[in-house]
């Protein structure tokens, strides 16, 4: 395939887009109807906005898409925020607008990206003149590429991962990849993997830095007092968690929590959903296998009968990894991909997943490797596995140890970032730096 090709093929995106520009608010429409969009912000989704870019300095935009990327480049956003520059945060989803909101709203200015249309982008570029774009992971937008290229402004993808799944569909198209990835000023990888990866498909700066996951703080705990009040409902009943579970694996869980309530009939199963707005079909799941649901979201408490305690909210994890010392990580057997579990062994949880963990492969060969994880084939294995870490005491603490000593090996990726980000930042740190001597501030 030619540079023609892909230049042919970048022109109909453009094109096509413009053409359904005028129609896309019955999606986004849409997507607010069913929770996905901040009906109140939708306009931010075409770059129109009511915040006022702060007058003169430098701007740092920084770009992640959902929950997982939120939380994974706050650590980043923090140590840039802390030398003074404005940051503009962009997130796709209202779960991910909901984390920034807790953990970085006194750091950012918050707004929705805009959609990857000229139109959008071209107008949210304008109003915010961002000097530097950071974008995690693997969001790699056409339009939003060749407007920051038009406009000289260097684009660094920061935790960089391509799935093999990505990787398979960008090979296909090698001169289209190349077209879009020369227009990466840098690209800061997970793991060697991703780095040669994306070198293969024609990126010209790749470093490899390691995953910013492992530098997050645990999890937060949101309620104290409604920890306690749950640890006290729950009392000394054996305890086991499913989290960032998708389609499919609950009723896998409700079938490991029957199996091993055989042999620890007090059991009670916490199911985490990856996305809460699935509850009302989980709930009707399980409660046509006979077990008896509580949902966090409508204040329920476990009592003694109850099977499933439901996690149908958003920001909590930390308060529900702390219910328990054994957890099933999700989209791993039902479905693909993995989810993180840098969480889970943060705070000395036994980390158990399905063999499909693609995304996360380094952090699992880590675990697992320690001793901090282990991997099963089916619902039938994680039954045997959940009952025997519930009753072996010392084999849970063996994980628990080896779990958070990965995590310790890991670290690390948040100081090499940044490094990596130091010829990006640094011009913007002089302009900062003589603007503050002009205004005669101390503080530089």
């Amino acid at each position: 395939m030619s540079d023609g090709w892909a230049r042919g093929v970048l022109t109909t995106y453009r094109l096509v887009g413009s053409l359904a520009y005028p129609m896309l608010g019955a999606y986004v429409g849409w997507r607010a109807a069913r929770g996905k969009e901040d009906p109140r912000r939708r306009r931010e989704r075409y770059g129109f906005t009511d915040a006022v870019r702060p007058e003169g300095g430098p701007l740092v935009w920084i770009h992640a898409a959902s929950i997982g990327e939120s939380a994974a480049v706050a650590p980043l956003v923090r140590e840039i925020a802390n030398e003074g520059f404005t940051i503009v945060m962009t997130t796709g989803t209202v779960t991910s607008a909901a984390i920034v909101r807790e953990r970085l709203s006194d750091a950012v200015i918050h707004q929705y990206v805009p959609l990857d249309l000229k139109q959008s982008v071209g107008r949210f570029l304008d109003h915010w003149r961002p000097d530097v774009a950071i974008v995690a992971e693997s969001e790699i937008w056409p339009m939003t590429l060749m407007e920051l290229t038009k406009r000289r402004i260097p684009q660094v993808l920061v935790n960089a991962r391509l799935s093999d799944r990505s990787f398979r569909r960008w090979r296909a198209v090698p001169a289209l990849a190349e077209a879009l990835l020369e227009n990466i000023s840098q690209i800061v990888a997970q793991s060697d993997v991703d780095g040669e990866r994306f070198h293969m498909l024609g990126a010209r700066s790749v470093t490899v830095a390691g995953n910013l996951k492992a530098d997050t703080a645990p999890p937060p705990l949101p309620d104290r007092e409604a920890a306690l009040a749950l640890a006290q409902a729950i009392a000394r009943r054996p305890t086991f968690a499913a989290v960032s579970t998708h389609a499919g694996e609950e009723a896998i869980i409700a079938d490991v929590h029957r199996k091993v309530s055989e042999r620890l009939p007090r059991l009670m199963t916490i199911i985490v959903p990856r996305h809460v707005e699935r509850a009302p079909e989980i709930v009707k799941e399980l409660t046509g296998k006979g077990l008896r649901v509580a949902r966090r979201s409508l204040g329920e408490m476990p009592d003694p009968t109850t099977d499933i305690y439901l996690g149908d909210t958003v920001g909590e994890m930390g308060l529900y990894l702390r219910l328990t010392e054994v957890a099933f990580v999700g989209r791993s057997l039902a479905g693909e991909g993995g989810q993180n579990p840098l969480e889970a062994a943060m705070l000395g949880t036994a980390v158990l997943s399905g063999r499909y963990v693609q995304n996360f492969r380094d952090i699992y060969q880590r675990l697992i490797k320690n001793g901090g994880a282990r991997i099963v084939k089916d619902g039938e294995q994680l039954a045997e596995e959940v009952e025997l870490l519930l009753t072996d005491v010392e084999a849970r603490a063996a994980m628990s140890a080896a779990g958070k000593a990965s995590v310790h090996e890991m670290r690390g990726a948040l100081s090499r970032t940044m490094q990596a980000l130091e010829p990006f930042l640094h011009p913007l740190r002089l302009t900062l730096n003589f603007e503050r001597r002009q205004r005669g501030d101390p503080h530089r």
